[in-house]
């Protein structure tokens, strides 16, 4: 999911540097709803990891 987020930002980055301030801001936003969801997940399996045992299980 970061990874789509980060591509979401390079092409609005990539769209503003051309001018297309419309695409660039819906890429934006989606970048950023994205980026949040993964704080969001992160922090939760974090939590749910440390409550479940705290070491994780090397394979």
């Amino acid at each position: 999911m970061l990874y789509w987020a980060a591509v979401f930002f390079v092409i609005a980055l990539i769209a503003a540097f051309l001018g297309f301030g419309g695409l660039a801001a819906g890429a934006a936003s989606i970048a950023q709803i994205l980026f949040v969801l993964f704080l969001i997940l992160f922090v939760v399996s974090l939590i749910v990891g440390l409550l479940r045992g705290g070491k994780p299980q090397l394979p």
